[in-house]
């Protein structure tokens, strides 16, 4: 299975949506990063995504977006192949 990471922060129920899809999917092991935290490595991602808004979800190396572009791939069955779930 694909390493999950995913930057969050405190209170987003967004965030929460998205961790509770994919263990839905069978990933446990999921890397947070808390942006209120490790405010260093969020603004890291903010330059390499372009985005300022959480959650910010990567698989593996292929950066996926927020929740809404999490479960569109979901939707499209196409997250189960991302992830590597068999």
């Amino acid at each position: 299975m694909n390493k999950v990471t995913i930057y969050t922060g405190a209170h987003c129920p967004y965030c929460l949506m998205a961790k509770r899809l994919l263990n839905q999917l069978g990933v446990q092991d999921i890397c947070e990063i808390n942006r209120d935290e490790f405010p260093e490595e969020f603004r890291q991602v903010q330059i390499r995504t372009g985005q300022r808004t959480i959650p910010q979800i990567f698989i593996g190396d292929n950066y996926v977006g927020g929740f809404t572009d999490l479960y569109a791939l979901h939707q499209q069955g196409s997250l189960q192949t991302l992830l590597n779930v068999e």
